[in-house]
């Protein structure tokens, strides 16, 4: 059991999205919660505030009756479950639910403590509300995506439990659960902010980082197939250049690599005497810049995945919906934090850092089945008869029209803002398009990646070096043989493919 008590970090946030951790809310900070919502009890009751009574986004010029406050609450839930497309993933709903709490959390938002109750239950129990993909344009936040959770904490619309999609109602009932109640202003607040865009993001975080490690391994065994010489990642060459990614990556390939036979010493074949008579050197004295350049490819990556997850951490932990309630100060603020431009840019730019990372193992593919380029490996990494057999041949196409399509994902997303809502949202973050966006990438890079991780073990066994692999690499193509072992004649690759990439999705590295 997790407490959340003042702060939520993402570690605590990933144990309950991969470890099935349940979650709790401190008493103190409960009773925060509840100290925010007296207080607009009481200041609201003779004054003007937006969405309490007054109509929503350019009808807030219209004062509501009193006798209509509570219905004004459902109307905006009901009124905005318009979304479309497909569900969102369980893991996605949940993480985006747990944001949605840390907004409750910073008693700003002046509902009940049902709503952080309720919120808590749905996340323990494991009750996804059905949430489509598209709806936001990331400015009033997850308007339409937050709607639909909302919908669902009120007892309406589906929700997937257990593998089935079922009423609502029926799931929260067999839970023992109460539909929430509307008290001031709990419809605005559940679905004002960038809690759904954050949640994808807090995954996209996650699995970018997996990514990540698994492409520095990569590096590590593909230098030791190409026998490289090891300086690419010595202290010496990347300490010299003051970017902390790129000495991190450096760092972790010397770590991975210990123990390799593969690896060349420049000083021992290069810098020492009897090479004044070689005219030509078979060995190439510089790696290829897709195996050589890795701690300058993969820094920049590593420091872009650093500030985003700070971000992401932020984000968790801010008030993020409109007006802001400050009991403290005793005021009622009326503003724009529920703006997504932090999340958009964000994602846009781990977005185009994983493309990135995909370019990188493609061109690695490239090297592993490119003959005339290797210069020591089969065609495809063929060992039947050329010609009759085709090896890896076909992967390649799949892993460059992957590529291809992360490359046309690239273009930024957050530059991109239509008006609407009659204006009244004249500029749009557009921020959970962005983390889907980051989402497909994310999806594709594994791809390419469990493409490039068969890759690796065959070339191991073409040039038969297993036994001279780093302990790492040499974990890692047990596990690949495992899966695909050693193939000759021709077959099919598909489920090989999707079971490496589950493999390498499921099973983090985590470099430190």
């Amino acid at each position: 059991m997790i407490t959340f008590n003042d702060r939520i970090t993402l570690e605590e946030v990933e144990k309950v999205l991969y470890s099935n951790e349940k979650i709790q809310v401190s008493e103190a900070w409960m009773n925060r919660v509840e100290a925010c919502y007296r207080f607009l009890e009481k200041f609201a009751s003779d004054k003007v505030i937006y969405g309490i009574n007054t109509g929503f986004g350019p009808m807030a010029q219209w004062r509501v009756d009193d006798k209509y406050l509570n219905d004004l609450q459902y109307n905006i839930i009901r009124s905005h479950s318009t979304g479309a497309g497909e569900p969102l993933g369980d893991i996605y709903v949940k993480s985006a639910m747990i944001a949605r709490l840390g907004t409750v959390l910073q008693c700003r938002s002046g509902v009940h403590t049902d709503v952080a109750k309720l919120l808590v239950e749905f996340i323990n129990h494991e009750i996804f509300p059905f949430i489509p993909q598209h709806g936001s344009v990331g400015a009033s936040g997850d308007l339409v995506q937050l709607a639909h959770i909302a919908l669902c904490l009120i007892g309406e619309g589906e929700v997937h439990y257990q593998g089935q999609w079922r009423p609502t109602a029926e799931v929260m009932k067999e839970n023992g659960l109460t539909p929430l109640k509307m008290h001031i202003r709990e419809g605005l607040s559940i679905t004002n902010g960038t809690s759904v865009m954050t949640g994808i993001s807090v995954v996209n975080q996650h699995n970018a980082e997996t990514l990540l490690d698994w492409a520095t391994l990569a590096a590590v065994w593909m230098n030791e197939i190409a026998s490289s010489f090891d300086d690419y990642m010595s202290e010496g060459e990347n300490n010299c250049r003051r970017h902390e990614g790129q000495q991190i990556v450096a760092r972790r390939l010397r770590e991975l690599s210990e123990g390799s036979q593969c690896l060349k010493k420049r000083a021992h074949e290069l810098y020492d005497y009897g090479h004044s008579d070689v005219k030509v050197f078979e060995h190439k004295v510089q790696a290829y810049y897709s195996l050589r350049c890795t701690p300058q490819i993969l820094g920049p990556i590593c420091d872009t995945l650093k500030y985003t997850r700070q971000i992401l951490e932020d984000e968790l932990n801010s008030a993020c919906d409109n007006p802001i309630v400050d009991p403290e100060t005793e005021y009622v603020y009326h503003g724009g934090n529920f703006h997504g431009d932090y999340i958009s840019l964000e994602e846009d730019k781990v977005k185009i850092a994983l493309v990135r990372l995909c370019m990188t193992a493609e061109r690695q593919l490239n090297y592993l089945f490119h003959d005339r380029i290797n210069g020591i490996l089969p065609p495809f990494l063929n060992l039947g008869t050329l010609g009759l057999n085709y090896g890896m041949q076909a992967c390649q196409f799949t892993a460059t029209s992957t590529t291809a399509e992360c490359q046309t994902l690239a273009m930024p997303n957050y530059v991109h803002s239509i008006p609407n809502n009659n204006d009244n949202q004249d500029i749009v973050s557009m921020g959970t398009n962005s983390a889907l966006l980051c989402k497909q990438v994310v999806e594709n890079c594994f791809q390419v990646m469990a493409i490039q991780y068969i890759a690796l073990a065959q070339a191991t066994d073409c040039l038969k070096i297993a036994d001279k692999l780093a302990p790492t690499s040499r974990k890692m193509y047990d596990k690949v043989r495992d899966i695909i072992p050693l193939f000759i004649e021709d077959t099919p690759f598909y489920k090989e493919i999707a079971e490496v990439e589950n493999y390498l999705k499921t099973n983090p590295l985590k470099l430190k």
